[in-house]
């Protein structure tokens, strides 16, 4: 994901050292019951969809935003899946972040899935029991949306 104006601004004076993000991802489901993902350029890996929220900006508005910009697909954000502070990750050039991620569990309601931005290479619609390899937060998250429980907070317990 390119970063956003307001996190270089920090980095101006922050430096390399860990910043405390908010971040949004979501489980977007077709009528089909598809879970679209998106391969990432940066990686090359596929992933659930995800981004961070502009300041003052609310976390559901922030991934539908997020969802169209990158695949082209109008969502509804419909309920809270998890809520889980994600392992601290040090980027290439050296920043640190720990990012408070909100996933939510969003209904495809048009558009049609295609690369719509640079952050992805490919993006598209995989059955639930077909995934490409993910990393394990995204398969927990894809379980947790197809299995319908109530949302998971990490310590709390999963229903």
């Amino acid at each position: 994901m390119p970063t956003p104006d307001f996190i270089r601004d920090l980095r101006a004076t922050a430096g390399n050292q860990l910043l405390w993000i908010p971040g949004v991802s979501a489980v977007v489901l077709d009528p089909e019951g598809r879970v679209l993902l998106g391969r990432r350029s940066d990686s090359g890996e596929w992933a659930i969809i995800g981004g961070i929220p502009d300041p003052g900006e609310q976390p559901a508005s922030a991934i539908v935003r997020e969802v169209y910009e990158e695949t082209a697909v109008h969502c509804v954000a419909e309920r809270v899946l998890v809520v889980e502070a994600l392992s601290p990750v040090t980027y290439p050039n050296g920043d640190k972040c720990q990012y408070m991620d909100i996933c939510f569990l969003c209904r495809a309601v048009g558009g049609e899935a295609c690369v719509n931005d640079d952050e992805s290479l490919e993006v598209g619609w995989f059955e639930p029991d077909a995934l490409p390899p993910l990393q394990e937060f995204a398969v927990r998250r894809i379980k947790h949306a197809v299995e319908g429980g109530t949302t998971w907070f990490e310590g709390i317990g999963q229903s």
